[in-house]
């Protein structure tokens, strides 16, 4: 009777909108979204009863996610016609427990992902640059991974970068700098996790390309390192432990952005499935999957680029979300950043309170991409000028130069170069075409272009100001991120508390 009680006066407490998720047999449908034409993600309710040890938990962590790219993606997906302006809610916004978390680590308020990742995985403030140890760098510090692999639970690591880069290292390695990607690959294939998947292993022979190759490693160690879609669609849960690297990779062996990437590829999303796939067993499982190049788009200043892979992360939330629909009682799913990067703002000082998110439908690749196909017109053409370039701007930015003749049409004007912003496009062409060791270094070229192509981040810049979104870094930020939670124990999540508190809640909730 007095379990009863305390479950109508948890009702009574609901939104009003929410109390026919207290109707005997009814699920909440925490996904639910009241704006036009959002998706509807239907999950069981996490709240109806006592906190209890998950058997199933994902961690999924975009890399310098916080609140304003979530946002950003979701204005992309919503309306932004005046008088009609609505955002469209990704899955994850909409779990029934949200709070927000500090990142700050022992040395600076604008941390890295070494650090940062450390604090999610240990609980523990150390170092920027430092991976699973204290601030001593020398103190070896378990990670949670570590700690349910020896409770019995498989583990999965799952990441769009580089596999031994900082945030999926710090779940399995312990170093004192994160650029000893040889050493953090070989404690990868110690590890003894059963399914690493995503991007491929950097300095896979070592820094000298003198070492034993690591992917050999890991397969003397009894690892199946598979490099073929067909492959990768073929696992499941008798494949053993696994390494499965996508079989397209870019810039630095990372697996392509969500907006290069071909329909007939793996996706990060087709990662955490096959994930699930391999993993699933009778103690449960722990995976970890991050969306490693939000962050790399926020250092480029590139917004298109950082919104796709967000909505790419959103995708690869959905796949845990119908596993988790399968297992309502028994799974936990927590959506975090690491820290903000590049300090967008949705707001821009030349549109005022003006934002036309639609102007980004123009932009038909990454800046790696344009990168690369600007270089290959470099190889072709050696004396190329700003005549041969604009028309491929025009074609995958949509920008109109202010002389060319579709400037005169009234349907294109949004697009048109301002003569301010053409000459800001003319002087990153002239230094772009240098080459890399003769190109300006000082204080101004930083500001303007922070070390990246010149033409390719001031084609984002423009194209993002028009849009109504600023960046403030090429680097990381103070700025705290948001978390949120579906399932058993989420309720532990709510509220603001630090990034360390999140491996101390899931300690708690899995009694490690």
């Amino acid at each position: 009777m007095k379990k009863k009680i305390i479950s109508l006066l948890m009702c009574l407490m609901l939104p009003l909108s929410a109390l026919t998720a207290c109707a005997p047999g009814n699920a909440q449908n925490s996904g639910a979204d009241t704006t036009a034409g959002a998706t509807t993600t239907t999950v069981a309710d996490s709240k109806s009863g006592a906190v209890k040890e998950p058997k199933y938990i994902f961690l999924f962590v975009g890399d310098g996610m916080s609140h304003v790219q979530i946002n950003a993606a979701q204005v992309y997906r919503g309306n932004n016609t005046e008088g009609e302006v609505t955002t469209k809610s990704l899955n994850f916004t909409q779990f029934p427990e949200a709070g927000v978390a500090t990142t700050h680590d022992a040395t600076s308020f604008c941390p890295d992902s070494a650090s940062t990742a450390t604090s999610l995985s240990t609980g523990v403030k150390t170092h920027s640059g430092v991976i699973g140890m204290e601030k001593d760098k020398k103190t070896v510090v378990p990670n949670i991974s570590e700690k349910l692999k020896a409770k019995g639970k498989k583990i999965g690591i799952v990441s769009t970068v580089t596999i031994n880069h900082a945030t999926p290292a710090a779940f399995y390695s312990h170093v004192a700098s994160r650029n000893d990607y040889y050493d953090i690959a070989m404690q990868m294939a110690e590890s003894g996790f059963d399914y690493f998947g995503g991007g491929s292993i950097s300095q896979a022979t070592g820094k000298n390309k003198d070492q034993a190759d690591a992917y050999g490693v890991l397969e003397s160690k009894g690892y199946k390192v598979i490099k073929t879609k067909e492959e990768i669609e073929a696992l499941n849960s008798f494949s053993g432990k696994v390494y499965a690297m996508s079989p397209v990779l870019q810039d630095s062996g990372a697996m392509p952005y969500s907006l290069d990437a071909k329909s007939d590829g793996v996706s990060f999303a087709d990662f955490v499935k096959k994930g699930i796939d391999v993993l699933d067993n009778e103690n449960g499982f722990f995976m970890m999957a991050e969306s490693g190049k939000i962050d790399w788009a926020g250092h480029a200043n590139d917004a298109l680029s950082g919104i796709s892979d967000v909505l790419g992360l959103d995708e690869a939330v959905q796949v845990a979300v119908d596993f988790a629909n399968k297992h309502p009682d028994e799974t936990l799913i927590l959506v975090t950043g690491d820290h903000e990067t590049g300090g967008m703002t949705i707001g821009y000082a030349a549109t005022g309170y003006d934002t036309a998110f639609s102007i980004l439908n123009n932009q038909k690749l990454s800046y790696v991409a344009f990168d690369e196909m600007i270089g290959k017109m470099k190889e072709e053409k050696t004396n190329m000028t700003m005549a041969d370039v604009m028309p491929v701007i025009t074609e995958n930015f949509g920008l109109i130069a202010p002389t060319d003749a579709a400037a005169k049409d009234e349907s294109k004007k949004a697009f048109v170069l301002t003569d301010y912003e053409y000459k800001k496009l003319e002087n990153a062409f002239a230094e772009s075409m240098k080459a890399e060791d003769k190109r300006s270094s000082d204080d101004e070229a930083m500001l303007l272009y922070g070390g990246y192509d010149p033409l390719s981040v001031t084609l984002t810049h423009i194209i993002n100001n028009k849009a109504g979104i600023g960046w403030t870094s090429y680097a990381h930020t103070g700025t705290p991120v948001p978390v949120y939670a579906y399932g058993a124990g989420a309720e532990l999540f709510g509220g603001s508390y630090d990034n360390t508190d999140i491996y101390k809640k899931l300690a708690e909730l899995t009694g490690i």
